[in-house]
């Protein structure tokens, strides 16, 4: 598929988010760049293109090399993105900051429980 394709619909085939609403949210709220630049879900990706994706838990800088507007197997939306180095060098720094400096409410989805507030106050005294 050669056509250019709505960034939202990219972004959901490539499986950065879960779900199209999700990635229209987030191209909306700013957390998405397309060529450094804030955009609309409506905008077309294009071969070539540079995206900036913050999905809340990672932020990646990728080049687009495929176009699809489907959802597929995660190892085809693989192939729809390469990640830039610096991007790469930057995720793996961040990984590896995180095994050395633990962050307590890391685990916690949501709001905490009783229990999760107790493992919270019980680390940080």
């Amino acid at each position: 598929m050669t056509d250019p394709v709505r960034i939202d619909k990219w972004l959901w085939a490539a499986r950065f988010f879960k779900t199209r609403s999700l990635a229209t949210d987030a191209v909306d709220s700013g957390r998405i760049k397309l060529n450094s630049e804030r955009c609309k879900p409506a905008r077309m990706v294009h071969i070539d293109d540079l995206i900036d994706v913050d999905n809340g838990s990672m932020v990646w800088q990728v080049k687009v090399v495929g176009l699809s507007g489907q959802r597929g197997s995660a190892t085809l939306a693989r192939l729809l993105y390469l990640e830039t180095e610096q991007s790469l060098q930057k995720r793996q720094q961040e990984s590896e900051q995180r095994k050395i400096f633990f962050e307590p409410g890391a685990e916690i989805k949501g709001r905490p429980t009783k229990r999760d507030r107790r493992m919270l106050d019980r680390s940080r005294s």
